[in-house]
């Protein structure tokens, strides 16, 4: 007997976030018209409006998918680790994975940040994200026994930016491997080595020994 086979058909909201995803990541939210994301989406204007409100409610529904879809990226990625060193290195293996993909243009909240103005919803998404990543790598500094975890948590965030940046603008996925050699030194020089001279001198000596 035939059976019938039903498929459901993206919503309004789905098919303009998916074409806004691909097109304010690949070419910029402000460069991008709204016009271009309706038409992408193959939906009526005012399928926009009543869904988002407007344009600044769609960047900011596309940055909260973006982080929705990192955060659990590198959550899965720290979660199936078993020691807190690998568990710091997980979320570097992770950002690596992303370097040689064809459709790598970098950080998507670093290059929205920069077309946002004081206050906005765009700043507001960007800082969110970045508050997530900097009590990440806290949190997992802490539990790698740091002595200093903000500091080591700072450390690993300026790395984990300066990674996601070279690999864009060098076009060179390898960035991916040095950053998590240097990941390493310094998880080495802040938990253990690096102890007695974080007491002595202050998170500066821990920066340069791991990276001198």
């Amino acid at each position: 007997m035939a059976t019938s086979r039903t498929t459901t058909k993206p919503s309004a909201r789905e098919r303009l976030l998916a074409a806004a995803d691909e097109l304010f990541y690949a070419e910029g939210v402000r460069s991008v018209g709204i016009d271009r994301v309706i038409e992408h989406a193959g939906v009526a204007k005012a399928s926009l409006y009543n869904t988002f409100g407007g344009k600044e409610q769609l960047i900011r529904a596309y940055l909260d998918t973006r982080h929705a879809g990192i955060t659990g990226r590198i959550t899965d990625a720290v979660d199936s680790r078993d020691t807190p060193r690998e568990r710091l290195l997980a979320v570097f293996e992770a950002q690596g994975a992303l370097f040689g993909e064809p459709d790598f243009h970098g950080c998507a909240f670093i290059r929205a940040s920069a077309e946002a103005g004081p206050g906005s919803l765009v700043e507001e998404a960007a800082d969110n994200y970045r508050a997530w990543l900097r009590e990440l790598f806290t949190r997992l500094a802490g539990e790698a026994g740091a002595a200093d975890p903000q500091s080591l948590g700072r450390q690993l965030h300026l790395l984990y930016d300066g990674a996601g940046i070279s690999a864009r603008m060098d076009r060179d996925p390898s960035a991916a491997v040095a950053a998590r050699a240097a990941a390493s030194a310094l998880i080495a020089a802040g938990t253990a080595a690096g102890t007695a001279d974080v007491g002595r001198t202050g998170p500066a000596v821990t920066v340069a020994s791991a990276l001198g």
